[in-house]
């Protein structure tokens, strides 16, 4: 997408007429001074934007401001930024409780409160008739509806997405994600304050579950749990083989318990509830009513004693034999082809997304064309056979018609010079 050639407004017209470029960008809140909050709050006072993080209570406030202080301090003594910097930031960041004063001079704010669809809609209501005409409302969500939150205010168009990934201060990539009214100029300046703040931006044209990376990534991990739940292969053994054939330090279990089971079993709820037959595994439903969350809780998939993720004793190079590592390959493919012939995203920004969002050494799409889309087609026909009766496996193993057409256009990846790109 292009640029879109936006007219000089100065500051107060801005705030008259509602126009706005980037460079009219001077105060940014945060909502939420948590995990995300606070790391985004961060980047944006480094970035020299004069920063407000909110929170309900002091206590939180003052604990992501205690984080921002340390994850500082600590880039000043590997030599990243400068003492100068870290008192230059620090000094640009002001915390409240008091949701009026937070966002009453703001240009742009960022929402990072929890995931309930509810509480974010009666903060945007709120936030709306509070902050200036012009101030643009992204939210952080990783997965609920941009629409519906917009819906909750009487500037839709300039709601958008900006899904940072955790830790926000590390992790690369922002997705950025339309909503159904969200206009070209909002998501185009939301794009490049994530330039400015030092991510790697892609765009989400369509405001669907999951996005972008976690609608391609998520779904492989609960078909694994599918057959897990259904006593096919064990946790160890999937994760063995991960670890040994593929060289992934956590395997796909591994990587759940450290990410909490609660977080991904929240993505995999809503894609079940806004996209049957997809279904979640019973073995993630039962880890959930069971409250064995992972490494937090110290016991998940695998025991954590020490609430410390490490290799799990059970891993063994015997049991990499018997998976087929490129299982869930073959179904993050199928997720991947889907988004492209949607017309969600382009097929580079559904690959930079998958390998900036789970540190991947290339995208799917690019696998696919490694692999053959002949051999990816076959590979997912044979799943489906073995796998599709299983309930709601049918969905994510069915070749999608884009994989389909490819064949028969020939056009099957490197081999043919043509595939999801050009060779």
């Amino acid at each position: 997408m292009g640029f879109f050639p936006f007219v000089h407004v100065n500051h107060l017209a801005k705030i008259g007429e509602g126009e706005m470029k980037l460079e009219d960008i001077k105060n940014i809140t945060v909502l939420g001074a948590g995990a995300m909050g606070h790391g985004i709050a961060q980047l944006c006072a480094v970035a020299g934007y004069n920063v407000v993080m909110r929170d309900i209570e002091k206590k939180f406030v003052d604990d992501g401001l205690g984080k921002i202080k340390w994850s500082l301090d600590k880039l000043a003594s590997k030599g990243k930024i400068s003492a100068d910097m870290v008192k230059a930031s620090l000094d640009r960041i002001t915390t409240t409780t008091d949701l009026k004063e937070s966002v009453k001079n703001c240009d742009f704010m960022i929402e990072a409160i929890p995931e309930v669809l509810k509480l974010k809609q009666d903060t945007f209501k709120e936030v709306d008739s509070i902050a200036p005409k012009h101030a643009i409302l992204a939210t952080n969500t990783s997965a609920l509806p941009i629409t519906e939150i917009a819906a909750a205010t009487k500037r839709p168009e300039k709601v958008v997405g900006m899904h940072f990934f955790n830790p926000p201060q590390m992790m690369r990539l922002v997705e950025v994600i339309y909503g159904a009214k969200t206009s070209k100029e909002t998501a185009e300046i939301t794009y490049n304050l994530a330039i400015k703040l030092g991510k790697e931006p892609v765009y989400c044209l369509k405001d669907i579950p999951g996005f972008l990376a976690n609608r391609v990534m998520n779904p492989p991990g609960n078909f694994l749990a599918w057959l897990v739940s259904e006593k096919i292969f064990t946790p160890e053994e999937i994760d063995s083989t991960s670890h040994f054939k593929l060289g992934n330090p956590m395997g796909t279990f591994g990587l759940m318990d450290y990410v909490g089971l609660d977080v991904g079993y929240n993505v995999q709820k809503f894609f079940e509830q806004r996209e049957p037959p997809y279904k979640v595994a019973p073995i993630l439903e039962e880890k959930i009513k069971k409250k064995e969350l992972g490494v937090k809780t110290g016991k998940g998939f695998y025991e954590y004693p020490d609430k410390q993720w490490r290799v799990p004793p059970e891993w063994s190079k015997d049991k990499a034999e018997k998976v087929d590592p490129m299982m869930s390959a073959y179904v993050a493919i199928n997720r991947a082809a889907q988004i492209v012939a949607d017309g969600v995203a382009s097929v580079e920004d559904v690959d930079k997304a998958v390998r900036l969002g789970f540190n991947m050494p290339f995208g799917m799409l690019q696998l696919a064309d490694m692999q053959g889309i002949d051999v990816v087609v076959q590979k997912l026909e044979e799943l489906d056979k073995k796998y599709g009766k299983i309930d709601g496996l049918h969905a994510l193993l069915e070749p999608h018609p884009l994989l389909r057409k490819m064949v028969k256009e020939g056009k099957l990846g490197q081999k043919t010079k043509q595939g999801f790109y050009k060779y």
